[in-house]
């Protein structure tokens, strides 16, 4: 990765900040961006000895020309894109089907489905420029499965499975690669806010819960899945395209 130009976007959180660390200790230049700002910046300082090294962006992955911005301004600082980790995701709140507004079932589908879409869609244009890249989205189990409560989730990130393959046939032919992340049940803010939303005051309680079902009896850490998406960036990778790696404890297959 040494000298690679990796975008990361949601990088302020947990498993972007672990990718963006992987990477810088490789050698990489790092781009970080995330709608709040003062998450980004903390998220700089933990990260690096070298601040040359790593670029903030404050952007909306759902505003095209937010989009656009942290493309150009990646390619300004650093000259191009070698890696895009596409990232940036809610979960949304623990509702059953009746009782979700609608606001908040396109404000999930905005930022987890139409972010991804801007996403790639501008940096793919960058690489197919340069003639090469790699590109990893963030799906999920939730993918694979359905789950009562979370049908902004569970719709969200079938959506990224489907733009997945279909970016990768696009793109085939043209040096760059496409493939996906697929986390499940990682120790990071978004697990804990799912936990509070499904036992109020009693999270502990739900995360046992949640627990039983994974058969490797915990959670992930945000460094496993970015042990996945270094490899997916690297030419160890030379001939994957358009798959999605689980990272779940074994949760497919069960």
């Amino acid at each position: 990765m040494r000298d690679k130009v990796v975008l990361i976007t949601g990088g302020a959180g947990g498993i972007g900040q672990a990718a963006a660390k992987l990477f810088l200790n490789e050698g990489a230049k790092v781009v970080l961006v995330d709608i709040n700002e003062s998450s980004l910046a903390k998220a700089k300082e933990s990260l690096t000895d070298n601040p040359e090294n790593v670029g903030i962006i404050q952007a909306d992955v759902t505003k095209e020309e937010d989009v656009k911005k942290y493309v150009q301004e990646t390619v300004d600082q650093f000259g191009r894109i070698d890696v895009f980790f596409n990232n940036a995701g809610i979960n949304g709140p623990v509702a059953e089907i009746t009782d979700l507004d609608k606001d908040t079932f396109e404000q999930i589908m905005s930022i987890n489905v139409t972010g991804v879409f801007l996403g790639l869609k501008h940096v793919l244009q960058q690489m197919k420029k340069q003639g090469h890249g790699r590109v990893i989205n963030t799906a999920s189990n939730a993918a694979y499965i359905g789950s009562a409560g979370m049908v902004g989730y569970i719709a969200s990130k079938h959506a990224v499975a489907g733009i997945t393959k279909t970016a990768a046939l696009e793109t085939a032919p043209l040096g760059i690669r496409v493939n996906a992340v697929a986390p499940a049940a990682i120790d990071t803010q978004m697990l804990q806010d799912i936990q509070n939303n499904l036992t109020p005051g009693e999270p502990e309680k739900s995360g046992e819960a949640l627990k039983q079902g994974i058969p490797v009896g915990r959670f992930g850490a945000p460094d496993e899945v970015a042990q996945i998406v270094r490899f997916l960036a690297s030419d160890e990778a030379s001939f994957v395209h358009g798959a999605l790696y689980n990272v779940d404890g074994g949760m497919q297959a069960d």
